[in-house]
């Protein structure tokens, strides 16, 4: 078993033990619940930097920004889930789109 595919099964446990009521039942749904827990969770990451300029800066904590970024991770895997991507179902998706930005910088996109 590769590591994405370790990450996967390990997501699929934490939801089984995680499972309620409140979770939507369509997968749009799902998604859309989703995509609003990994907007909060990389609005709890930008908090750690010091983009208010009228504030005076303080040390980033990597450690903290390091599990914000996990946190982002396990709502990104639960998609993949949910969306039944495997991993090669990533490469692929990941490396046409890859293709697709690297063309749109030689394009001055």
């Amino acid at each position: 078993m590769d590591k994405l595919e370790k990450l996967i099964e390990m997501q699929r446990g934490l939801a089984s033990a995680l499972a309620t009521r409140r979770y939507p039942l369509k997968t749009e749904e799902r998604i859309s619940f989703l995509c609003t827990a990994i907007i909060h969770e990389a609005i709890e990451l930008q908090r750690l930097t010091n983009w208010k300029w009228w504030k005076n800066p303080t040390d980033f904590d990597f450690e903290e920004a390091k599990e914000e970024l996990i946190d982002i991770w396990h709502f990104v895997l639960q998609a993949t889930i949910e969306l039944n991507l495997s991993p090669d179902d990533i490469l692929r998706y990941y490396s046409k789109k890859n293709k697709i930005n690297k063309q749109r910088k030689k394009m001055n996109y």
